[in-house]
């Protein structure tokens, strides 16, 4: 896929403000942890991630989306009649029907010819929806459009929690599978996707590639039945190992594709941003893909894994934080369960406006 005439405009994020440390979870899991013989320290020593954040019980994704939405709408400077296309693409939303598009619309105060619609991809479908809303712009069929997504990790982590301290049959080896689950964080984040015409950064969007490995479907799944754990949280099941190498695997081939697409080598990336799953990921993925890790910008430490926000909320802060200057071309790698792999190019002009939440590092 390349493009003439798409422009990322601007990035925004909304964070919450409530941070739970690995260290915290630890000691509410003590009772499996002696009973196991499981040294202190374990879910940060082997994930890297030292805390993550959650929205307050009961908040809506769509609640927050709004706010996100509105946030990255501003900071463009494009009139709301620009606007052709919304798209929600968290796993988390507010119901299965109707879309949380739909009410996110409404609160934003989009026009009524603004097509609005959720997209579920795992952990790609903020990207998934950056593709959608390029394709259209390039075919001229819209001017402008949004994509959002708010991702809550609450439910799942405590959950999980929940599940393990109630459970005689953990041991050792088995929970290994459970601590994927103790890493997902919450943020929201937003990209404003417009016609170059209207731009007013230049930061063309210049190709994406895409690949699918379905064949590693099974290996992460999640919302699996909550009557199996008495309550109505979501839990996951994932094997962690089989996983990053199947996906490093799909990773590399997406970004051979990228590369060809683009016209680019290695040496033509300034700045990288990738999914955030853990620093066994983030060295692994750079290694495979033959970068410079130190082009990277990471934010799992402090955030964990946000899902399909991870990317796009990471990015909004390497940009907020001046990790990103005028020349630079930036490759956006994008990683998710299925197995599906979305990565992007882009040049920037102009480092873009960006509206931040509130972080703590």
């Amino acid at each position: 896929m390349r493009y003439q005439h798409v422009c990322l405009e601007t990035f925004a994020y909304t964070l919450p403000d409530e941070i739970v440390t690995s260290d915290e979870i630890e000691e509410r899991l003590r009772p499996v942890y002696e009973r196991l013989r499981l040294p202190a320290g374990r879910l940060e020593l082997m994930t890297g991630i030292r805390e993550r954040r959650f929205f307050p019980r009961g908040t809506r994704p769509g609640e927050i989306s709004a706010v996100t939405a509105r946030k990255a709408i501003e900071a463009s400077g494009l009139p709301v009649e620009s606007f052709g296309a919304l798209i929600h693409g968290s796993v988390c939303r507010d119901q299965l029907e109707p879309a949380t598009a739909s009410g996110v619309h409404q609160a934003v105060g989009l026009p009524g010819w603004c097509f609005s619609l959720d997209i579920s991809n795992a952990c790609l479908g903020l990207l998934n929806g950056v593709v959608m809303l390029a394709n259209m712009i390039e075919l001229g069929q819209i001017r402008a459009g949004v994509v959002v997504g708010t991702e809550d990790g609450r439910g799942l982590v405590e959950g999980t929690i929940d599940t393990l301290l109630n459970s005689d049959g953990v041991t050792r080896q088995t929970i290994k599978g459970e601590f994927a689950s103790l890493t997902i964080g919450s943020a929201s984040a937003a990209i404003v996707v417009c016609d170059a015409k209207l731009s007013r950064t230049g930061n063309r969007l210049l190709g994406a590639g895409s690949l699918t490995d379905s064949s590693h479907h099974g290996l992460c799944a999640g919302g699996v039945k909550s009557a199996d754990f008495g309550d109505d949280r979501p839990r996951m099941q994932t094997d962690s190992e089989s996983l990053l190498h199947a996906g490093i695997g799909l990773a590399t081939r997406t970004w051979d594709e990228t590369r060809r697409v683009l016209g680019w080598r290695n040496s033509t990336v300034n700045k990288a941003f990738t999914h955030q799953v853990g620093k066994a990921h983030r060295k692994l993925m750079y290694e495979s893909l033959g970068l410079n890790a130190a082009i990277d910008f990471p934010t799992v430490e402090f955030l964990g894994n946000t899902g399909a926000a991870a990317l796009p909320v990471t990015t909004a802060i390497g940009l907020e934080r001046g990790h990103v200057q005028s020349g630079d071309n930036v490759a956006m790698l994008g990683i998710g369960s299925g197995l599906n792999s979305v990565m992007m190019g882009w040049h920037c002009e102009t480092p873009p406006a960006q509206v931040s939440g509130q972080t703590h590092t």
